[in-house]
Parts: structure tokens; sequence; C-alpha cells
């Protein structure tokens, strides 16, 4: 009989439980697959406490890599020995289980099974971060909390792919250089240096010149066109700011020296 680890109460890791599961036959649409590596990814102990609440008893994990053994009727797509992951889909802390045939990828072959288990979730969240969230450019600077952690490594090393200036919160030495070795340009550790003013340090020249050099950029191609309505001398001073505050005002006004 297969074998899965099961919670049946909430708690630390001592309700991880390692017992007997059943297994049925996949049902229409479903294909019965053999995990080869399962994805331990920090969503597994919200589950496990309950901070992300789901039914009990249940067998926890959200990614795997697997063979398939059988398929279901009307599955057109794979086929038994296909190699295949998903994510997220929870119930993967087992040796087999039946899953949705819709939910099932096909991994490359140059991609290994501990690669596929430790790249899904996280990859699929790193990429929802550089193509949908915000769709990451050459010349842009990013910061990414938890820089040397599963997602984090992956977030660097993507953006610093697309041409951005990665910098990112470490916890320690030894975090600051894998993130650095993995595409960060700037790791600052949050627990030495507040992290906040070091971005600023870092990014508030570079993001200047950018927008200075883009409005330059509209001004001089005729895009935008500066409307200077007045003039004024810098002795009469007084005179604008009246003007101002009595909303005497359109288009940009000048004090002259």
């Amino acid at each position: 009989m297969p074998k899965g680890t099961r919670i049946h109460t909430l708690g630390g890791p001592e309700v991880l439980r390692w017992e007997d599961i059943e297994v049925s036959a996949p049902s229409p649409g479903e294909l019965q697959v053999r995990h080869t590596a399962i994805g331990l990814n920090f969503i597994d102990i919200y589950h496990r406490t309950g901070i992300y609440p789901i039914p009990l008893p249940a067998i926890i994990g959200s990614e795997a890599v697997e063979i398939i053994e059988s398929v279901g009727p009307d599955v057109g797509e794979f086929k038994p020995g296909d190699r295949i992951a998903y994510a997220p889909l929870i119930g993967a802390y087992c040796e087999i289980r039946n899953l949705p045939a819709e939910r099932a990828i096909h991994v490359p072959a140059e991609i290994s099974d501990d690669e596929a288990a430790g790249m899904m979730l996280k990859g699929m969240t790193a990429r929802s971060l550089v193509r949908r969230a915000y769709p990451v450019r050459k010349g842009d600077a990013i910061l990414v909390h938890a820089a040397a952690g599963g997602v984090g490594l992956i977030l660097c090393q993507w953006a610093k792919s697309l041409g951005a200036t990665v910098l990112g919160t470490v916890g320690s030495e030894e975090k600051a250089a894998l993130a650095a070795a993995n595409g960060c340009d700037h790791p600052i550790q949050y627990r030495k240096v507040d992290f906040v003013g070091a971005v600023r340090g870092l990014t508030k020249r570079a993001d200047l010149l950018a927008s200075a050099n883009d409005l330059f950029d509209v001004v001089k191609r005729g895009a935008v066109k500066i409307a200077v309505r007045r003039r004024y001398a810098l002795s009469d001073a007084i005179n604008a700011h009246r003007d101002l505050e009595g909303r005497n005002t359109d288009g940009s006004f000048v004090l002259i020296p």
C-alpha cells in the first residue's frame, strides 16, 4: 500500500504522520502518478499550522514531479511513462496520487526532477512578479525582499537577465553572498542597516537621472512643448507669489535673476 505524510490536527512538525493511504483508480480526466521529487515550500507550514485553513485530515504539499503510472478515461494529452510536474495543487506529500490531467505539465528533458520540484511554485511566483505585476525592463531598479530565499534567488536572476539593477534584503553575510552570486547587485543586510535608507541611497540618483532624461527626450523630439507664460524679475518674487496664490497662473512661470 502506498504511503503519505498526512496531518490530522494542526500544530508543529510533530503532527506530520507517515502512514498508509488509499489511492483509487483514476477517474475520467485524471492521472495516477508516482512522485519522484516533491517541493518543500513555506506555504506547507501555513497549511500545517492552520494559518491557511484546509479540511482535515489532509496530505499537504503543493508541487511535485512524477511519472504517470496510468490514465483515466478521456485523457488524450498524456500517457503512462510521461514525466510531468504540477503546482500549485495540494496533496503532494505522498508516494502515489491521482490528479486532474489539466493541472499537469510536461517537464523538458533538460530539467532534472530535483530542479523541477524546486522551481514550479517558486518560479511561477517569480514570473508573475516580473511579467504580470510589473513587467521588468532594462534599466529598472527593483527591490527583492528575502533575496536569498527560494523565490528571491529566482527573482534576482530573472530580473538581472532582463537588464534590471537588483537590490535585495537579506539577514546575514552568508545570505548576502548567496544573493550576490545569483544576480543581486546590492544585497542589503536589514539587521545591520535601515534598508529604506539604503535603498534610497542606492536609487535616488539613478531614478533622478532616468526621470530627467525621459523628460529631456520628449521635449527634444517636440512631443511635449513647455509653455513659459510669464517671467518675473527675481526681485519681484513678491508679485509672483501673489499671482500664484491668487490662481492667476497658467502654464509655467519663471523668475529671472
